[in-house]
C-alpha cells in the first residue's frame, strides 16, 4: 500500500481537537445567514464617520488614501480570517498558538487587548471634541476639557460593565444608523448643495489631485490611520459558518461590504475637504466643523449640538460594547495557561474582570492627562491613534504568519472557507502590515512644529513597550500558581 507525500508533523503540531459539539459542525438551516446580511454586519462593525477629519485633510486623494489600504489590508484580512475562523473555532489565540506556538497566541491575544488602551483616549479624545459643540466650539481644543472628558467617559463606562448590563451590545447597531448613517448622509447631502450653491470647494477637485501630494516619507503618514479603520474583520469571520455557501458567499460579502464601507469612509471625508480648509481643521473636531459650516451657511446652525449629541451617544455606545469583549478574551487565556499574575484575574461578585478593568483604566487616565500637557489636542489625537494601530498591527502579522504554517502543517484539516491564494494574501498583507508599522514612527507632515524625536519616544514607547515589552515580562515571570483553569470567568 503506498502512502501520500504529506508535510512532516512534529509532535507538537498534531491535529487539534475537534470543536464542542463535532467537528466544525455546520448551523441548522434556520440559522443561516445571507451574504448581504453578512455584508451589512461588516459594513456596521467596520465603518464610521470618526476618521473622516483625518483623510479629509488630503481632499480628492482621500479616495486613493482609501482604496490602497482596503486592497492590500482589508480585502487579505478578510479572506484570511475566514478561512483560520471556518477551519479553528477559538479566535487569534487559538490561530497563532496552533499555527506558531503558544507564547505566540498570547502576544496576539494581548495586542489585541493591548491596543485598546490607546484606542480609548483616541476614541473619547473625539467625543471630548464632538461634545464641545454642544455647549462651547472653544473648549474643541482645550487638552484640560479633553482629557476631563476622556476621565469621566471612561470610568462611567467601567461602572456600568462592572455591573454586567445586559444589553449593552445592542447600542452598537443603533449607532451605525443613527452616529453614522443619518448623519454622514445628512453631510453629503448638504456638502453637494453647499457646492450647488455656488460655493468653492476648501480642496481642490481636479484629475491633478486624485494623487497624495509627494513631500518626503512624512507626506503619506496618514495613511496609516486608515489600517485601524479597516481593522476588526477577523472578528467577522467567525460567521463564515452560517452561510450556506462560503466559498462563493463570503467573497461576495466582502467585496459589496469593502464598497459600502469606501463610500461611508469616502464620501464624508470628502465633503469636509469642500467645507473646511486643510489649514483649519481638526482632527478630533474636523466632523463637528463640517457640519457647523454648512448649517450656518443654511442658517440651521442650531442642528449643529443635535448632532454632536447624536455621534457622541453612538461613540459611547461603540465604547461599551468594545469595554468588557478584550479583556474577557484575555482573562480566559490568561487562566488556562497562567499568563498573568493572580490579583489582574480576580473577579468582582458580578463574574466581571475587574481588576483588569480598573487597571486599565489607570493607564487610561494617565494617557488622557497627555491631552493636557501636548499643546495640540489634534497632535495628541493622530500620536494614540498611530500606537493603537501599530499594536494591533503586530496582531495581523502574527495572524498571516500564522495562516500560511496552518495551510502547510494541516492541508487535508477541514475548512468551511480557503482563501484563494492564500500564499500571496498573507504575503500582500503582511507586506502592509509591516509597512504601516514602520511608517509610522514617522512624523506626518502636518505636525512638522514639533520635535520629531519627542513623537518617536512617545510613539516607539507606547507603541513597542505595550505591545512587546510586557507581554514578554508577564511570560518571563509567570509562575504556576498563576493557572486558574477550573475557574469559570462567565
Amino acid at each position: 500500500m503506498t502512502t501520500t507525500n504529506r508535510p512532516h508533523r512534529s509532535p507538537d503540531s498534531a491535529e487539534p481537537p475537534p470543536a464542542e459539539g463535532g467537528r466544525h459542525a455546520r448551523p441548522p438551516a434556520a440559522a443561516w445567514i445571507s451574504w448581504i446580511a453578512l455584508a451589512l454586519m461588516t459594513t456596521g462593525s467596520v465603518a464610521s464617520l470618526r476618521p473622516a477629519p483625518t483623510m479629509a485633510v488630503y481632499g480628492l486623494a482621500a479616495v486613493f488614501l482609501y482604496v490602497v489600504p482596503a486592497i492590500v489590508f482589508l480585502l487579505p484580512t478578510s479572506l484570511v480570517s475566514a478561512e483560520l475562523a471556518s477551519g479553528w473555532p477559538g479566535g487569534v489565540y487559538n490561530w497563532v498558538a496552533l499555527g506558531i506556538s503558544k507564547p505566540a497566541g498570547f502576544l496576539a491575544v494581548w495586542c489585541q487587548f493591548a491596543m485598546t488602551i490607546f484606542y480609548y483616549p483616541s476614541l473619547l479624545g473625539y467625543v471630548a471634541s464632538t461634545l464641545a459643540y454642544v455647549f462651547d466650539p472653544g473648549l474643541a481644543n482645550n487638552g484640560w476639557w479633553t482629557a476631563a472628558v476622556i476621565v469621566v467617559a471612561y470610568w462611567s463606562g467601567v461602572w456600568v460593565s462592572a455591573r454586567g448590563t445586559k444589553g449593552v451590545a445592542g447600542l452598537a447597531g443603533g449607532g451605525l444608523v443613527i452616529g453614522t448613517l443619518l448623519p454622514g448622509a445628512l453631510l453629503v447631502v448638504l456638502g453637494i448643495v453647499f457646492l450647488g450653491r455656488g460655493h468653492p470647494s476648501a480642496a481642490p477637485m481636479s484629475a491633478g489631485h486624485l494623487l497624495p501630494a509627494w513631500a518626503g516619507l512624512a507626506s503619506l503618514v496618514l495613511i496609516v490611520n486608515n489600517f485601524l479603520s479597516y481593522s476588526g474583520m477577523e472578528m467577522n469571520a467567525v460567521h463564515v459558518s452560517s452561510l450556506r455557501k462560503p466559498a462563493k458567499d463570503f467573497p461576495r460579502a466582502m467585496f459589496l461590504a469593502m464598497g459600502l464601507v469606501l463610500l461611508i469612509f469616502i464620501l464624508p471625508a470628502l465633503a469636509i475637504s469642500w467645507v473646511v480648509p486643510a489649514d483649519q481643521l481638526s482632527l478630533t473636531a474636523g466632523v463637528m466643523q463640517a457640519f457647523d459650516a454648512v448649517f450656518a451657511g443654511f442658517g440651521i446652525q442650531w442642528l449643529t449640538p443635535v448632532i454632536g449629541v447624536l455621534l457622541v451617544l453612538a461613540s459611547l455606545g461603540g465604547m461599551l460594547t468594545w469595554l468588557a469583549g478584550p479583556s474577557k478574551g484575555l482573562l480566559l487565556i490568561a487562566r488556562q495557561e497562567g499568563y498573568l499574575p493572580p490579583f489582574l484575574q480576580r473577579l468582582n461578585a458580578r463574574g466581571v474582570q475587574q481588576n483588569i478593568l480598573v487597571t486599565q483604566g489607570a493607564l487610561t487616565t494617565l494617557i488622557a492627562l497627555l491631552y493636557a500637557f501636548i499643546p495640540d489636542v489634534s497632535s495628541a489625537y493622530w500620536i494614540f491613534s498611530v500606537i493603537t494601530t501599530q499594536v494591533y498591527l503586530i496582531m495581523y502579522l502574527l495572524m498571516f504568519v500564522a495562516a500560511v504554517r496552518l495551510r502547510r502543517k494541516f492541508p487535508e484539516h477541514p475548512r468551511g472557507f480557503r482563501a484563494p491564494m492564500l500564499l500571496g494574501l498573507c504575503g500582500v498583507g503582511f507586506c502592509a502590515s509591516l509597512a504601516a508599522l514602520l511608517v509610522g514612527f514617522v512624523p506626518p507632515s502636518q505636525f512638522g512644529s514639533g520635535s520629531p524625536w519627542v513623537y518617536l519616544g512617545i510613539v516607539a514607547g507606547g507603541a513597542l513597550g505595550l505591545g512587546l515589552v510586557v507581554p514578554f515580562l508577564f511570560h518571563r515571570l509567570r509562575k504556576p500558581s498563576w493557572r486558574q483553569p477550573e475557574v469559570n470567568p462567565s
